[in-house]
């Protein structure tokens, strides 16, 4: 049985550092910027601008911070359908774990899925982004986190027609200011292990 773990997630929550880990414990493909990628070399509209616009974002953090500006561009409806088979096929594949992209709802009617939202307190995710934002100042910082928390929420509304954060569209809803990075990595690696006893 091949399953498919999607990771939504608050800015600085630590949303990517769980799917990663998590993939890396469960030996499962882990996607991100790869999905915009290979959209941008399928899709037919303005492929070169957003593989120009695509190039100057690095692989770690810096890939993160760029999200806002890209979330904030108009991004043409042909690029989201482009995206959706994209996504569609890596979860026909199995064994993954994608972050982002709205992938819970795109893959809503998928069998063996885990959607899971992970948030957290807002002091926590400031503190946790002071470090990898480290010559910003505190204001800047709570700044970035409230835009980019909205444009998340904007993108998810204009293009799935539900809302982004909500327990519903969802199969788990964990903070890691409560539990810590560590133990949802455990909580989310131990419900997908726990399914192939079960079988």
């Amino acid at each position: 049985m091949k399953k498919i773990i999607t990771i939504s997630r608050e800015f600085g929550a630590g949303g990517g550092e769980i799917g990663r880990a998590v993939a890396h414990k469960l030996n499962y493909e882990y996607f991100d910027k790869e999905i915009i990628l290979q959209s941008a070399r399928e899709s037919n509209v303005d492929v070169d601008s957003l593989l120009k616009w695509d190039e100057k974002i690095p692989m770690d953090f810096g890939f993160a911070q760029s999200l806002f500006d890209f979330y904030n561009k108009p991004l043409n409806e042909r690029l989201f359908e482009i995206q959706q088979q994209v996504i569609r096929r890596i979860a026909e594949k199995g064994n993954c774990v994608i972050l982002g992209r709205n992938a819970n709802t795109i893959l809503k009617e998928f069998d063996y899925t885990h959607h899971v939202f992970v948030h957290a307190d807002f002091s926590w995710r400031l503190e946790r982004m002071k470090h990898k934002m480290s010559k910003d100042t505190d204001a800047k910082i709570s700044e970035k986190i409230r835009s980019v928390d909205k444009t998340r929420r904007k993108y998810c509304a204009h293009y799935t027609e539900t809302e982004f954060g909500m327990a519903k569209y969802y199969d788990m809803c964990l903070s890691t200011s409560s539990l810590g990075i560590p133990a949802c990595v455990d909580i989310i690696c131990t419900l997908a292990k726990a399914e192939d006893i079960a079988e």
